[in-house]
């Protein structure tokens, strides 16, 4: 089979979780999650045009697709025949309400679009509601935890994709696109002893997987595809990570990638009420724009809101802490502030800005408790405050995981403001340099 052909394989057999030593394919959960990622990328597509040879090939694969997702949702019984119905989807997958929540949904397309840009480590979509808002349009989205994935599905009506490490799942990223954006995970990592020659030459370089990092999966779609630019965000310490190597090494790598690098550690406590600093990273393709971009990060300034805005009035009472846990949160502050650390809850003030919050939010709330007056123990925020803190709509649906995989997820994202106006910047640079070339040659169009 030919690469392009295994690409439009979308039956479900194309899709195992693992292959054993003797061949044996296994299928789960997650083979069914990527063809969902497959079936919901080609439906926001608007169908297969054409009506060549190629054309109705690919529609056939994806009519293989669609009757195993009429099975899965045991509709098979209401259609007469399903495989004239999967063609007919296929065709106009618009018209045909079994494919609802596909389409549904309260953050769709912007349409026209103006540019495109994909989104990986997706998370809650933080980066492609900041994009959306731009005027972009999602081509290809991935995240591996499968929680994630039904939030963003439930808002968005595309199933993210896997694992993002595997050529797999790479194939299905569009030729071109014109951003690349990623929440990539930082975890601990060391390039000593990796020589500058193996981590940064254009032979080998990134491409070396023995260097256990996802950042260097992000630096091989770049060069793979040249987007436009890229905006990728990780946490502070990054900057000073393994004494500054971490960050050297990334900035090497996308400087030998041939892209003019900005960056700056950013608070998000310029658009909500918490303090929450995050290194932003933005690349412009210097084959395109030789270094001569004029990009700003957004001016910071300290929070004008509180943490008061954000709080529901009527809170269920399993919110609040019970009196163990209450108890043992004072006690535990009590014994590190008797040794001299730093260590304990954090009591909000109502009238001023958080903590951090963080992915274990779940566990006790300590980071950030709302006290509720004389009398009464502090409670945690509920999901949707937490949504609210990292600047998330009401109209944004958590209800489709946990409240622990909700915290989870709100404690992993962006702050959806902050990464809004950046991605607004570096929107302008683009159009400001390519309305400056069009003035020059009117053939140009600006993104």
């Amino acid at each position: 089979m030919t690469r392009e052909k295994d690409k439009y394989s979308l039956s479900l057999e194309a899709f195992p979780e693992e292959i054993t030593e003797d061949g044996t394919k296994i299928y789960g959960e997650t083979s069914y999650e990527n063809q969902m990622a497959v079936l919901s990328q080609f439906l926001h597509s608007g169908g297969i045009g054409g009506n060549g040879l190629e054309s109705r090939a690919k529609r056939e694969v994806i009519v293989q697709a669609i009757q195993d997702f009429l099975d899965s949702k045991k509709a098979v019984k209401e259609i007469d025949d399903y495989e004239e119905y999967a063609w007919c989807v296929a065709e106009n997958p618009l018209e045909y309400s079994l494919f609802a929540d596909f389409f549904n949904v309260p953050f769709p397309d912007p349409q026209p679009s103006l540019f495109t840009f994909i989104d990986l480590f997706a998370g809650m979509g933080g980066f492609r509601l900041a994009m959306q808002a731009q005027g972009g349009k999602c081509v290809f989205s991935s995240e591996w935890n499968k929680y994630a994935q039904k939030t963003y599905f439930a808002n968005f009506g595309e199933m993210p994709f896997g694992d993002i490490t595997k050529e797999s799942t790479k194939g299905y990223i569009p030729k071109h696109f014109d951003i690349l954006c990623a929440g990539f995970p930082c975890q601990p990592f060391s390039i000593a002893g990796v020589s500058k020659k193996k981590s940064l030459g254009r032979e080998t370089g990134f491409k070396d997987k023995t260097q256990g990092t996802l950042f260097f999966d992000v630096a091989d779609i770049i060069s793979r595809h040249r987007p436009k630019a890229f905006y990728l965000e990780n946490v502070k310490n990054l900057v000073s990570h393994d004494k500054g190597n971490t960050f050297r090494i990334i900035c090497e790598t996308l400087e030998e990638l041939n892209y003019s690098i900005h960056y700056q550690v950013m608070d998000g406590q310029t658009y909500v009420p918490q303090h929450r600093e995050r290194i932003m990273i933005v690349g412009f393709d210097r084959e395109r724009y030789h270094g001569k971009e004029c990009f700003n990060f957004p001016e910071q300034h300290k929070s004008t809101r509180t943490i008061r805005e954000i709080l529901d009035p009527n809170i269920d009472s399993k919110y609040t802490l019970s009196d163990k846990l209450w108890n043992y949160l004072q006690a535990y502050a009590e014994k590190h502030k008797s040794k001299g650390n730093g260590f304990g809850f954090g009591l909000v003030d109502l009238d001023g800005i958080s903590r951090t919050l963080s992915a274990r939010y779940y566990k006790d709330g300590s980071e950030i408790l709302i006290p509720q007056g004389e009398g009464i123990n502090p409670r945690k925020l509920s999901p949707r405050e937490c949504a609210r803190l990292m600047g998330y709509p009401d109209n944004y649906r958590l209800d489709q995981v946990s409240d622990v995989q909700a915290y989870r997820q709100c404690g992993n994202s962006v702050i959806v403001p902050l990464v809004t106006a950046v991605s607004e910047q570096i929107i302008q640079t683009i159009n400001d340099y390519e309305r400056n070339i069009e003035l020059r040659n009117p053939q140009r169009a600006a993104i």
